[in-house]
């Protein structure tokens, strides 16, 4: 009789494993497009890439009710190289992070976006991917994720108010996500079709930090590069909104990224246009670059058609013209994989690219 109900008890044990984890969930996206980009002074380069519409990522999320309005949660995300089969340098670069929600708010701890970015991918009608990224003509790179970020967030039930407050600690690293301490905010207000949200963030470098338009610093990208000497800040803010008018969704941000005696000036605006299982996304992009001495400018032209042949899956065409001015050579796409070559200066860089994107 004990055994027996020792056995009911641990298989009990077991049921209760089993249903917790039955909370965990799968999910991702893959994205690859046949690319084209062509840069003044230099030959064409034809190439698979991915990322057109939607970033290819592999995902794990679970969340643990703990009773009392308590509940406790993880997300881990993966960047996923669908071109290659290969996986980036740092496994779950996308977002690694544990929380505790309470009806108070969400406690967040990780890897994870900084304030400041969101404004630049929501109000993005190309989600800051492809060549239609707003942040393609971008001079200065202001992060898009910290590594060791704690953060607070806001509860849903504010009536249409949101933000978060963020915080993250360099540890001696030196890499482009932890190189600084990191704090930042974001509050913003969305009612019916209207939204509209302000961040804005400050970054002490620990170390010596090359600043450009490339991600963590890659100067590939033609961007002008900047030291910032150990000790000195990096300051962005920005605001971005949205109204859905319902035939058509208008989207917008201005952005300001500041670091000792050089200021870019940044502003996108476009629109999605649904009809039917089809969308057509139009904007424009503009960067501008003041040092007091050698000024630059960057500007954008893009259009994207999508046709959605269901809600998980959908074939798209990307065509975008970036021009450069006199002094800059910010190319389309990165130097050998996606252009043969930077364009020359005050040159273009202009491509097109044809894709498909699936969610799971």
């Amino acid at each position: 009789m004990k055994k027996s109900l020792l056995a009911l008890a641990v298989l009990g044990a077991f049921a209760g494993v089993a249903s917790a984890q039955s909370s965990v969930s799968l999910y991702g996206t893959v994205d690859l497009a046949g690319t084209y980009v062509k840069n003044d002074g230099s030959s064409k380069r034809l190439s698979l890439t991915q990322d057109g519409i939607n970033s290819s990522q592999l995902g794990f999320k679970g969340i643990e009710d703990l009773g009392g309005g308590l509940k406790a949660g993880f997300l881990l995300l993966s960047g996923v190289n669908a071109d290659t089969g290969t996986a980036n340098s740092k496994f779950w670069n996308r977002r690694a992070t544990v929380s505790l929600f309470t009806n108070l708010g969400e406690l967040r701890l990780g890897r994870d976006y900084t304030p400041t970015f969101w404004n630049q991918t929501i109000f993005d009608a190309f989600g800051t991917n492809g060549l239609g990224s707003s942040t393609n003509p971008r001079q200065i790179y202001s992060g898009t994720r910290q590594d060791n970020m704690i953060g607070y967030y806001f509860p849903g039930n504010l009536g249409g108010f949101y933000g978060q407050v963020n915080a993250a600690a360099a540890e001696g690293g030196t890499s482009g996500d932890r190189a600084a301490r990191y704090v930042g905010g974001r509050f913003g207000f969305a009612a019916g079709p209207f939204d509209v949200a302000l961040a804005a963030a400050e970054e002490r470098f620990a170390v010596a930090t090359t600043v450009t338009n490339g991600a963590g610093g890659a100067p590939a990208q033609g961007g002008r590069t900047f030291v910032v000497p150990a000790g000195e800040k990096q300051k962005t803010w920005n605001i971005g909104g949205s109204w859905d008018f319902g035939f058509l969704k208008v989207l917008g941000y201005y952005d300001e990224e500041k670091i000792p005696n050089v200021k870019e000036k940044m502003f996108s605006i476009s629109t999605v246009i649904p009809f039917g299982q089809s969308e057509v996304h139009v904007g424009y992009d503009k960067s501008k670059l003041d040092t007091g001495a050698a000024d630059s400018s960057v500007d954008q032209w893009k259009a994207t058609y999508q046709y959605n042949l269901s809600k998980r899956t959908a074939m798209y065409g990307t065509v975008s013209l970036l021009k450069n001015d006199d002094t800059t050579r910010i190319t389309l796409g990165t130097v050998p994989n996606v252009a043969t070559a930077l364009p020359t200066a005050g040159g273009d860089s202009k491509g097109f690219q044809i894709g498909v994107r699936h969610f799971f």
